[in-house]
């Protein structure tokens, strides 16, 4: 793989013991049975009311009717685009936070999805951008060169959790408020993206599904091989280097992890908040410190989390939609000033 550890790095943290070593695997296959059955009700539920059977002979005795379309045209879609946004955005937040050693990391609040928005934008206003294709480059570079000036303005090597979150508060807002401007400047691009800078999953189809997933899959492998060296890095750089770790590649490979998973997550749904913040901390207290048990768990229940704000969105408003991102961001606000106010929070 691309980030070698050492045996001896194991070390880095202690070995649990047997018996939280099963109960760890036994959450894990809860976990997995919940994100299941959120998957299944993902498609068996939405704002269109449907009997189960209807539901039943639109994914396995197809024959084009209203309600086949419904289900396997666009439920579908939507519940495997948010099964695999929901896997970047939980990765990304996870490696974000042991990378940074920072609590409050999270594409939302660092201005990475916001970085990703404003550059998809900017394609389709001022270089006549129209296709997920083309939306995917650009959200990377976005994503990109914001992660890179919000480390900078944090203080690079010397940022504190606090001054890399006012940086990424103060980058998302910068460009939100460019995002809005040039949308009211430009109707066309108003019209294309007055859903997607909400975050939402309701224009799913198979064709943005298969042109995201080789990202999000590819950053999914490299976010899970970093377990190990980023058990070794919370310890310090020089502990992490005794212990045989290769900070510089450790580091590179976050990057392009969370580069390609918060690129592609935003082209194809817009930017949604709060999920890979939330999620990490959640499994923590389950998991413990351990990266490799954080990042497992994360994988597994950020889809589940976005897809059931998801379903949430689509009943509470029926016949409308509310979109996925206002129900995360509705549901993370409260989270986020409850992580801001704790006083181990305050005294980093």
């Amino acid at each position: 793989m691309l980030v070698e550890c050492p045996p001896e790095q194991s070390a880095a943290v202690p070995a649990a013991p047997r018996p939280r070593q099963a109960a760890r695997a036994a959450g894990l296959l809860a976990a997995l049975a919940a994100l299941v059955l959120i998957a299944l009700a993902s498609i068996a539920v939405g704002a269109k009311q449907m009997p189960l059977d209807q539901v039943w002979h639109g994914l396995f005795h197809y024959t084009g009717t209203p309600a086949d379309v419904v289900v396997k045209d666009l439920r579908v879609p939507r519940t495997l685009l948010g099964l695999m946004v929901g896997l970047g955005l939980g990765l990304s937040g996870a490696v974000m936070q042991a990378l940074t050693r920072n609590p409050l990391a999270e594409p939302g609040i660092l201005g990475v999805n916001a970085g990703a928005a404003a550059a998809v934008v900017s394609a389709i206003s001022f270089f006549g951008a129209s296709s997920l294709s083309e939306f995917v480059w650009w959200a990377f570079l976005g994503a990109a060169v914001v992660s890179v000036v919000v480390y900078v303005l944090g203080g690079s090597r010397g940022a504190t959790p606090v001054r890399l979150a006012l940086a990424g508060t103060a980058a998302s807002a910068a460009l939100v408020g460019y995002i809005n401007a040039v949308q009211l400047m430009d109707s066309k691009a108003l019209e294309k993206l007055r859903f997607w800078t909400v975050g939402s999953l309701a224009s799913a189809n198979m064709e943005t599904v298969r042109q995201v997933a080789p990202f999000l899959l590819v950053g999914a492998a490299l976010a899970l091989c970093l377990g190990r060296p980023l058990n070794a890095m919370a310890m310090g750089d020089d502990t992490a280097r005794a212990l045989g770790a290769n900070l510089t590649l450790t580091r590179i490979t976050a990057m392009v992890a969370i580069t390609l998973l918060c690129g592609a997550a935003t082209a194809a749904c817009g930017p949604i908040v709060f999920i890979g913040l939330m999620i990490p901390h959640l499994v923590r207290f389950f998991t413990g410190p351990d990266m490799r048990w954080v990042l497992v768990y994360s994988a597994v229940l950020s889809p589940a989390l976005l897809l059931g704000a998801d379903v949430v969105g689509r009943v509470v408003t029926r016949p409308a939609e509310l979109q996925v991102g206002i129900v995360t961001a509705l549901i993370g606000g409260p989270v986020f000033i409850y992580l801001v106010r704790r006083k181990r929070m305050a005294q980093l």
